[in-house]
């Protein structure tokens, strides 16, 4: 069966302070497999804090599309970027003054004749109440596209930031939560900074080579990542970047949006009981990711993260946490790619794990899950 594919720019009002109460188009793709004569059955992806929507879930190079995957399945697979990320709009980012102080010389000589200095906008970009307002503003529309009342909701990395607190507070339009990679600061802030604004810069950027050695720290697998797929995934960020993939070296760097967080941690986790309760979860993770469980604990409670945690701390009895074998926090374009795709499917359709609706869970690379010792 033939996918449909549409890019839609989906009409918001920005609560982003950068750009607030201007008109703005959130950019969202959609891959439709739905079965003709059936009910579409949509699905919301939302990316992390450093790579676009598209280069994480639709990236075209071998069988890496988790939406591809998704829509072949029968689902109708819309995918988000906010503002500040791939697609959507970029307050602010255009220009080179606003990249963190710390790294604007990774831009010279490109573009030609920037001089380092101060940003001309002195301070943070995104927080979370513009990030959940915009997760809305789409959740709403594939609501009305699809006529249904309910949207399951995948999020990699950074999104359990938006993903789960959204879930949370509005449980009647989450029909389930797939948490890849969750980013969780079980003891994080509950509370908005008392200023908004916050002082600072918007724009961090990663260059090619260091992309490749994170990555590469976390797998210490064979086979782990395949040939030729690191460039694909750069290539990517890159194709979803028009302005950055200009700047610095002759890979280009990838523009990261700098963002304010709260209200994501142990408390909302138990809220009502709702993750677990209303919103089933699935938590899936790598074995050697680094950046999801911090280890030795960060003193810092904000940047101390760890995926058990959330686990424990959702009050609900639905919920599911499955390891990964010889997978790091880049699985999407690791050898467990197929079996996350997998992984998600069945969850969709059964909203279980192995049969299982709550426990821990290991799965090798082959795909076959156990319980964990």
């Amino acid at each position: 069966m033939a996918i449909v594919t549409t890019d839609h720019a989906v009409p918001h009002t920005s609560t982003v302070p950068a750009n607030a109460g201007e008109p703005v188009q959130l950019f969202v793709r959609e891959r439709n497999g739905t079965p003709p004569g059936q009910p579409r059955r949509p699905v919301l992806a939302l990316h992390g804090r450093s790579v676009p929507v598209l280069a994480g879930f639709d990236l075209q190079y071998e069988s890496y599309s988790w939406a591809e995957a998704l829509a072949h399945a029968g689902y109708d697979v819309f995918m988000m970027d906010l503002q500040g990320s791939g697609r959507s709009p970029r307050p602010k980012m255009d220009d080179p003054h606003n990249v963190s102080p710390a790294q604007q010389s990774l831009l010279t000589p490109r573009p030609p004749g920037f001089v380092p200095g101060p940003p001309t906008y002195p301070y943070q970009l995104t927080n979370s109440y513009s990030d959940r307002d915009e997760l809305d503003t789409v959740v709403e529309f594939i609501r009305a596209e699809c006529e249904v009342d309910e949207v399951d909701f995948i999020g990699w990395s950074a999104a359990a930031f938006t993903m789960g607190p959204y879930a949370v507070n509005n449980p009647d339009k989450v029909a389930s939560l797939f948490l890849l990679a969750p980013i969780f600061p079980p003891l994080g802030t509950s509370n908005p900074p008392p200023v908004l604004p916050v002082p600072g810069f918007p724009t961090f950027v990663g260059g090619k080579t260091g992309f490749d050695a994170g990555w590469a720290a976390e797998a210490p697998c064979e086979g782990q990542r395949a040939p030729g797929i690191v460039d694909a995934a750069w290539d990517g960020i890159m194709e979803n970047d028009p302005i950055g993939s200009t700047w610095g070296p002759p890979t280009g760097l990838n523009r990261i949006r700098n963002f304010v967080r709260w209200g994501w941690n142990a408390t909302t986790a138990a809220q009502g009981g709702v993750l677990g309760g209303s919103v089933p979860l699935l938590i899936a993770y790598g074995e050697h990711d680094r950046q999801v469980n911090t280890s030795p604990p960060n003193p810092n409670v904000e940047l101390n993260f760890s995926v058990p945690a959330l686990y424990e701390a959702v009050a609900g009895p639905h919920k599911v946490m499955v390891k990964l074998a010889c997978a790091g926090h880049s699985l999407v374009w690791e050898m467990q790619h197929k079996n996350v795709h997998n992984l998600s499917k069945h969850w969709l359709k059964h909203r279980d794990v192995d049969g299982e609706t709550q426990g821990v869970f290991d799965m090798n690379t082959d795909g076959d899950i156990s319980p964990a010792p």
